[in-house]
């Protein structure tokens, strides 16, 4: 029975792993800052969770998902710091622990995010694509997150960088985008012709699978959907299955007093394609933003 770490575990993405891990049998160690607080979860039933790294048994593979939410909060420069140090802290840690094993994992798959690419518009992006300007604070943060995590290399173990777009499903940013379509003030951001680059949950933790599961697959892959769709687009698919009114517009200094530095992400757009992973023979279950809209909110 192979032994696989998470770090994040407890997180959104981490929850939904967890249980297909349990069907393919791996016994599952989890990573949190609050052990105590999830014992009592269904999900974490016959799962290991502990707050240190020094109580970890040798284990096969890590997935390294741990860190502060992106937009959680305004991006002020305490809030950025929270976010660089809660990555790039913990994937230090995780190669200093891995370095002391007698028995190493053979494989690291660790988080990133099309924030690597930089506000990019309409240009086509995929894993050889350039990482955006280091003047934005996503580029940086995603560029020195993967630079940690390659480190693994040189110990011989096998490394994955998962690029992961906008992940869609039964809470985070869907649910935030949902509710002002229920008052009636759905609408677009800006101009609307900005890409939107995103991912089905139960495809994002599939194709997670699919890299713990093929060790021969390593390097950069885009975790996203292979139809990216304009903001205007997703907007009208919103109020479609939600049967709610899209005449709102969300003008671009109001959201950039809300959100503040995100605003430039949000406005700019990302059009990203996951090329290495429809390459090596990955299918995606929820195409299009319309099906996994209906899988969703249907």
């Amino acid at each position: 029975m192979s032994h696989i770490l998470i770090t994040g575990g407890t997180g959104f993405i981490g929850r939904n792993l967890v249980p297909v891990l349990k069907e393919q049998n791996f016994n599952i160690t989890v990573l949190t800052r609050s052990p105590e607080k999830y014992r009592a979860y269904p999900t974490f039933n016959n799962v290991t969770l502990t707050s240190s790294l020094s109580e970890v048994a040798p284990v096969d593979f890590v997935v390294n998902l741990a860190g502060a939410n992106l937009s959680a909060k305004r991006w002020t420069d305490s809030y950025k710091q929270e976010i660089v140090e809660s990555r790039l802290n913990l994937t230090e840690n995780l190669l200093e622990w891995i370095k002391g094993q007698s028995k190493k994992p053979h494989t690291l798959i660790s988080g990133s995010a099309i924030g690597y690419y930089g506000a990019r518009g309409n240009e086509e992006l995929d894993e050889s694509s350039t990482s955006g300007s280091a003047s934005e604070f996503q580029v940086r943060l995603c560029s020195q997150w993967e630079d940690a995590a390659y480190k693994a290399e040189s110990l011989g173990i096998r490394v994955c960088c998962i690029r992961t777009g906008v992940v869609l499903g039964d809470e985070g940013a869907l649910q935030q985008m949902v509710t002002p379509f229920k008052f009636g003030l759905g609408g677009k951001l800006g101009s609307g012709n900005q890409y939107f680059s995103w991912i089905h949950i139960k495809d994002h933790v599939r194709a997670l699978m699919y890299l713990i599961n093929n060790h021969d697959l390593s390097g950069s892959f885009n975790l996203t959907a292979p139809h990216p769709v304009t903001n205007e687009r997703l907007t009208k698919a919103l109020g479609k299955q939600l049967n709610r009114p899209t005449f709102a517009t969300m003008p671009p200094f109001a959201l950039k007093i809300i959100v503040g530095e995100m605003a430039k992400m949000l406005l700019t757009g990302q059009r990203v394609f996951p090329k290495k992973l429809e390459e090596k023979g990955f299918t995606f279950e929820y195409p299009t933003v319309e099906e996994a809209l209906e899988d969703l909110l249907g």
